[in-house]
């Protein structure tokens, strides 16, 4: 259990750096210049480089284990990032930080899930998993209110600098605490590999939904919510802190209340469904009315924080169609399109931002980006339709 919680403690960092930016939105304007699709970009470089490592993290995890692979990864590359991030001069170099940090942080999940999936019943994986995220978005209500205060109170590259020294001692402790689970019986079959993984027929029905449910409420709490507010509403970074803050409150219960509901509806199609379906009917509202009160879109952005955590039902689903010696590869490639999914939308909406930005009506740009979202989301949603349910107490081959 120390083992857990040690990544447990990297998985609030993880959570942390992909969503601090929204906070610190005006500060990096003022200091850096940098501009909206800028900070997108960095944030876009996270989610990306997190994403494109998948492939390197699933066969590391299944050769060397979760704790050197979750360990030393953390430890240097998500040192290195945040070292840079507190040095930084320019919007480049906060930009490669990101990415680094998310390189650092993109072992971390999955290595605690395959020491779920091989330790415990399949049937427990979800309940598992959603209460250990749920801890996890521990992160995103620190990078919100408290990580203004404490901007406010030593200055960013002061508090940067003290998530550097945070980051190398909690991947310290992985490497030191963090036990491997046993090894699986290959039965002959080896380890396989992603094509192997990719010729599974229900995973494709899958990997839309798992691409675009999360990459909503990442991209719109993580950066979104603070360029919005703050030329629409013009809240400043303490205001914007406060309203994250009561989106990740939702993100924590979400996440809670999503962990039992496959096992008492005995269905996670079922589940993720319903979440979506909320989620696009307050994207559709919000489209309807970009101008809405600053009360109003507070609340669009708490029910898709409570609704767009379906994350660990998702993962469930997916590995209940991957062989059991396949798990690391599996979690990865399902986490690829999950962060990829998020990667790539932050990065495409900031292009769509800067096309349809009108200097006299700041909305203009984020209502092109609400219908982005929109759109995607329920173009996911139609394909994830066709998908084959699994059950929580069936197990994979």
């Amino acid at each position: 259990m120390a083992g857990i919680a040690a990544l447990a403690f990297a998985y609030v960092m993880s959570q942390f750096y992909r969503s601090f930016m929204a906070v610190m939105t005006p500060t990096l304007s003022a200091e850096l210049g940098m501009t909206n699709n800028q900070l997108s970009q960095a944030l876009g470089a996270w989610f990306l480089a997190f994403a494109a490592f998948q492939f390197i993290v699933g066969p590391l995890l299944d050769k060397y284990g979760p704790k050197l692979t979750g360990g030393l990864m953390f430890g240097l590359f998500a040192g290195s990032g945040t070292a840079l991030f507190a040095i930084a001069s320019a919007p480049w170099m906060v930009v490669t930080a990101m990415a680094l940090i998310g390189v650092g942080c993109s072992p971390v999940l999955m290595a605690t899930f395959v020491i779920f999936r091989r330790e415990y019943s399949p049937a427990q994986f979800a309940t598992m998993s959603a209460f250990f995220i749920a801890f996890g978005n521990a992160g995103n209500l620190l990078g919100s209110s408290p990580l203004a205060l404490a901007e406010q109170a030593y200055g960013w590259r002061s508090v940067v600098w003290g998530l550097f020294a945070v980051t190398i001692i909690i991947a310290l402790a992985v490497v030191a605490m963090v036990r491997d689970p046993a090894r699986v019986n290959m039965d002959g079959k080896g380890a396989g590999s992603y094509r192997e993984l990719l010729m599974i027929k229900p995973l494709w029905f899958i990997f839309p939904i798992t691409a675009m449910t999360y990459a909503v409420i990442a991209n719109m709490r993580g950066l979104w919510s603070g360029p919005y507010f703050e030329q629409v509403h013009n809240l400043n970074a303490s205001q914007i802190g406060t309203i994250t803050f009561y989106v990740a409150i939702a993100m924590v219960v979400g996440s809670i209340l999503y962990g039992p509901l496959d096992r008492l509806l005995n269905s996670r199609k079922k589940v993720i469904l319903g979440g979506s379906f909320i989620m696009a009917i307050v994207m559709g509202l919000w489209v309807a009315d970009p101008i809405a009160s600053v009360d109003r879109t507070t609340w669009f952005l708490i029910v898709l924080g409570l609704c767009g955590v379906s994350y660990p039902v998702i993962m469930a689903h997916g590995l209940a169609f991957v062989p059991a010696r396949m798990t690391g590869r599996g979690a990865t490639l399902l986490n690829f399109f999950s962060i990829g999914g998020a990667g790539a939308m932050q990065s495409v909406s900031g292009f769509v931002y800067d096309a349809n930005e009108v200097a006299a009506e700041p909305i203009s740009g984020f209502n092109a980006v609400f219908w982005l979202y929109l759109g995607i989301l329920t173009f996911a949603l139609a394909i994830y339709l066709f998908s084959t349910d699994a059950k929580p107490d069936q197990t994979a081959g």
